[in-house]
């Protein structure tokens, strides 16, 4: 798979930038990588707080073809894997919640907003944008929990030797997928996940519960048992994970 790097200033959107991106080949890797972003944006209505040139800002756009639109949420798997598994080569810790935000012990360093396009003949493109947490030493908005690696570790990391990481990883377990090697890449997302052992306070439509992980299916929604044996399947948006309960 050929790979294009495009290296922005200041854009409102990585992933907008991609969307309308038209003159790239089927079996190409897009990356568009930017200083700063004014308008990013995160799951839902949220958005992303980042200082200018202090962390890194980025858009994966792929053609993933041969992914079965029903298993669509194994793309969300692979590049949750690549994150983590780049984060990890600086810090313990790294663990993904579900769906793809990537977590150092409670707090967030990494999220992913995925924009998925389908036609007749299945997915036509794919796009991740990403944002890492990396040199920024404050942080201001009413999120509740970032962190960043500068936070951690106390001192600053190369942006750009983390971004090769995330690539190189993001191609291993994209091939992967392109094998067909779904067990693998799931396996590996499931070991990897936040609260995926014993009991944690959760809420939803009707209130708070705690529910222990079950699995996650290849569409994407989390399945826990609550305390009753109840199982409970929730799709993106649909659950609050409670910290500090």
């Amino acid at each position: 798979m050929e790979e294009k790097i495009i290296r922005l200033k200041e854009i409102d959107s990585t992933n907008r930038f991609l969307r309308e991106l038209k003159d790239e080949q089927e079996d190409e890797m897009v990356v568009a990588v930017a200083d700063f972003q004014t308008a990013g944006k995160g799951q839902g209505s949220h958005t992303w707080e980042s200082e200018a040139g202090k962390n890194l800002l980025f858009s994966i756009k792929v053609h993933p073809r041969w992914v079965p639109v029903r298993q669509q949420f194994l793309l969300s798997m692979a590049g949750a894997i690549a994150i983590k598994e780049a984060l990890e080569t600086y810090v313990d810790g790294i663990t993904l919640k579900w769906p793809n935000d990537v977590y150092w012990n409670d707090k967030k360093i990494s999220g992913t907003l995925i924009e998925t396009s389908i036609d007749s003949k299945g997915i036509k493109t794919c796009i991740f944008g990403i944002g890492i947490n990396v040199n920024q030493e404050a942080f201001h908005s009413d999120a509740p929990n970032p962190v960043s690696l500068r936070q951690i570790l106390g001192h600053e990391v190369d942006k750009d030797e983390l971004l090769q990481k995330v690539i190189e990883g993001f191609r291993r377990y994209y091939e992967l997928l392109r094998r067909a090697d779904y067990m693998d890449v799931s396996g590996i997302y499931h070991l990897s996940l936040y609260r995926r052992k014993g009991y944690h306070w959760y809420e939803d439509k009707d209130g708070k519960f705690e529910g222990a992980f079950v699995e996650v299916e290849d569409d994407g929604h989390l399945i826990l048992h609550d305390k009753k044996g109840v199982i409970r399947s929730y799709a993106f948006g649909e659950i609050k994970f409670l910290i500090n309960t």
